[in-house]
């Protein structure tokens, strides 16, 4: 019998990237190839890039360039890019970077087996050639889920596919094999991006927007939550924007409900949200459906007004503070996190004071601060007025020193909360004495972005339980907390199960 072709994962960026990844292996496992997870131990090392900003595109590089050191040391034969990187470059990715075998763009996912099988075997299977996907899809929203099937949509596989296709899976599997054993996982409800914001170049290479019907994405959660999933996350590039092209813009507000009903789900979150495409029922919804979390990733990206206009965005200080204030009318401990650019062409001191002062006032749990550079193809690009480098410098440490200052702040403001914690990690403190280490997460805490809880106690608790808990301390955005008496007894959770 012939030795078991073996394949590694390695993957880079967001969460949508993870999503991806785990179709790939769900494609590959079908297909006959062992999933294995160190590189090392591959025939192919499969890295799915990043091609967002400069430290990412270089992180993806680095990633290639240690899978090709391990050619002739161990078993990896070969080394192939896929993901955002290698769609975007394709051709230019490969000349430059002749250490990959391979650079495979969307459109090779489906045949991902035959590609690698190729590769593997010695043969060459061309880069593709970059296009803008944006014009792979009619520009009426409402057509677009008729051509959907003759375009790559990584992702979106079927969510419903014959039994045994997937080892192991069940009849409602949809094509992924999970690559981890953590307790969360991302369901993807929608791909591409149809907003011009003058500093992004995600539309190009990653398409015009649509949507997944909502059966697939209840059934991938329905299947989710059999392999041991108690929290989901909802991903896209613009989840305020799911079900315009298929004829419901307000189609998360009923979808929410639904998943947040399937059994042996305990939490689920979404993630990215449009400040100007926030609708009051989706507020409505995501502040008082039990499971869903109370928690707003809302993309801000400035409040100066003239710097918002030149990005192409909408809003002000003002109107977004009015909507945080409606937020926590409803849900005064709801979670908010964003992320902001600053340096950006043309921006001011006054512009700079006036981000200031809407981070003094919105009470955010978690900021990602970025200093503007030129991305290529973008609008941005273009324009005059850029910063000098140290002045972005300068900016991008000022406010980053006030977001830490202000998160932590954040996180002290929650001391006496009672909170749910979904266990993450249980660790042994055997060089201490103090027992284990129980780390998880809370509602306005989102995975590996916005911080976590410490619980003081924990004995017999397991990954994937949820333990309600009072906040007791802080250590800076993280927070310390104390399981109350009782919620031990909880069905999430049972001295005997920990055992």
């Amino acid at each position: 019998m012939p030795e078991r072709r073996t394949v590694a994962l390695v993957t880079l960026g967001c969460a949508r990237n993870e999503v991806d990844s785990e179709e790939l292996a769900g494609r590959l496992e079908a297909d006959g190839w062992q999933l294995v997870e160190d590189a090392e131990e591959a025939d192919v090392a499969v890295v799915n890039t990043c091609g967002f900003v400069e430290a990412a595109k270089k992180d993806s590089v680095d990633a290639l360039l240690e899978a090709n050191d391990l050619k002739g040391q161990g078993r990896t034969q070969a080394v192939v890019a896929v993901g955002c990187m290698a769609e975007r470059y394709g051709k230019e990715l490969a000349e430059a970077l002749p250490e990959a075998d391979g650079v495979l763009g969307f459109d090779d996912y489906a045949d991902i087996s035959d590609r690698l099988q190729t590769i593997l075997s010695g043969g060459i299977h061309a880069a593709h050639t970059p296009r803008d996907r944006r014009k792979l899809l009619p520009i009426s929203p409402a057509e677009r889920q008729e051509s959907a099937e003759a375009v790559a949509l990584p992702g979106h596989a079927p969510a419903d596919l014959p039994e045994g296709l997937a080892p192991a899976s069940g009849p409602r599997a949809p094509l992924r094999r999970r690559l981890d054993g953590s307790p969360v996982a991302s369901v993807k409800l929608a791909s591409g991006c149809d907003r011009r914001c003058s500093f992004c170049a995600i539309p190009s290479f990653r398409g015009s927007f649509i949507s997944r019907r909502p059966s697939d994405v209840l059934n991938e959660t329905r299947w989710l939550a059999e392999q041991g999933v108690k929290e989901i996350m909802l991903v896209s590039e613009n989840n305020t924007s799911y079900g315009k092209d298929l004829g419901d813009i307000r189609l998360l507000e009923s979808l929410l409900p639904e998943l947040a009903e399937v059994d042996g789900i305990e939490r689920v979150r979404v993630s990215y949200l449009q400040p100007a495409e926030m609708r009051p029922g989706l507020i409505d919804v995501l502040t008082s459906t039990p499971k869903v979390a109370p928690y707003f990733d809302l993309s801000f990206q400035h409040s100066a007004p003239g710097v918002l206009r030149a990005m192409r965005r909408f809003g002000d200080t003002d109107r977004f503070l009015e909507l945080l204030d409606t937020i926590r009318g409803k849900a005064p401990e709801a979670g908010v996190r964003s992320n902001f650019i600053v340096g950006f062409p043309g921006e001011s001191e006054a512009d700079l004071a006036e981000l200031e002062r809407f981070l003094n006032g919105a009470r955010l749990d978690a900021i990602g601060v970025f200093g503007y550079s030129d991305e290529e193809g973008t609008e941005a690009a273009t324009y005059d007025g850029k910063l000098d480098e140290d002045v972005v410098a300068e900016r991008l440490a000022r406010v980053s020193r006030l977001a830490e200052e202000l998160v932590s702040q954040r996180a002290e403001e929650r001391v006496g909360q009672t909170v749910q914690v979904l266990v993450e990690s249980v660790e042994s403190v055997e060089s201490t004495g103090d027992g284990d280490g129980v780390y998880g997460r809370a509602a306005h805490q989102a995975p590996e972005t916005d911080g976590q809880v410490l619980l003081t106690s924990g004995a017999g608790l397991r990954v994937g339980r949820m333990v309600e808990a009072k906040v007791v301390g802080t250590e800076g955005v993280d927070l310390v907390a104390e399981p109350l008496q009782g919620s031990y007894a909880s069905p999430a959770w049972s001295e005997e199960a920990g055992r």
